[in-house]
């Protein structure tokens, strides 16, 4: 069962905004991606199926689409307003997935974010506002990010905004070609009661939730010393 989802939708605060991913941000994904293949590479996910191809960019869009429509997933690029060029520009992606509604009223989060922009708070800010939005738009109770051991940099953005450590997942996903255990965090809304942006800022600030097309933002957000 899942909950009820409202897609396209974006989420704003100070300069940064999740907004829907579309067939034309290809050239510039293109290029992030390249840019940092070997900064993403022991983080990606993995087919274990022998001779499972990775899809291509339109295949990815298309099944994100379909699985926002259908109330599973809000697959959301990372962007941050340049200041010299009053443009929103692409940092990484952030994808609340295995939305589920009913009882369980719980997801998953997952995100990576350009190596250029590591270390300025954008991966932390990010997971704030994604999960601010779920458990305030949503009204789901539990996110829950999986973090393999090794990944110093990830584990360094949960522990800043105060994910609870629920212990080791054995083989938890096929990642760079081999099943790999990753450590598994969580957070309920009753531990935030003010946000999760609250809490990691200080500021009492609201998000801009709308659809459609995003609005400039005018004031600055924390600096953080390590970020994935």
């Amino acid at each position: 069962m899942s909950t009820d989802v409202v897609w396209p939708v974006s989420v704003q605060w100070a300069q940064l905004t999740l907004r829907p991913l579309s067939m034309r941000d290809r050239a510039e994904w293109d290029s992030v991606r390249y840019r940092n293949r070997e900064w993403l590479e022991p983080w990606e996910a993995s087919n274990p199926l022998p001779g499972g191809d990775p899809p291509t960019y339109r295949q990815f869009v298309r099944l994100m689409r379909a699985q926002a429509k259908q109330g599973t997933c809000l697959p959301w690029l990372i962007t941050e307003l340049n200041p010299d060029t009053c443009r929103h520009e692409l940092v990484g992606q952030l994808s609340v997935s295995s939305i589920i509604g009913g009882s369980f009223r719980s997801a998953s989060l997952g995100y990576w974010v350009d190596a250029a922009q590591a270390g300025r708070g954008i991966a932390p800010m990010a997971v704030a506002m994604a999960t601010d939005y779920c458990f305030q738009h949503l009204n789901l109770h539990r996110m829950e990010i999986n973090i393999r051991p090794e990944n110093v940099k990830s584990l360094r953005v949960v522990e800043k905004l105060g994910f609870r450590d629920e212990g080791l997942r054995k083989d938890f996903l096929h990642i760079s070609g081999h099943w790999r255990d990753h450590r598994s965090f969580a957070l309920t809304s009753p531990e935030v009661p003010r946000g999760l942006v609250h809490r990691f800022t200080g500021s009492d600030e609201p998000m801009s939730v709308r659809t459609g097309r995003t609005r400039r933002a005018r004031q600055g957000y924390p600096e953080e010393s390590t970020a994935s």
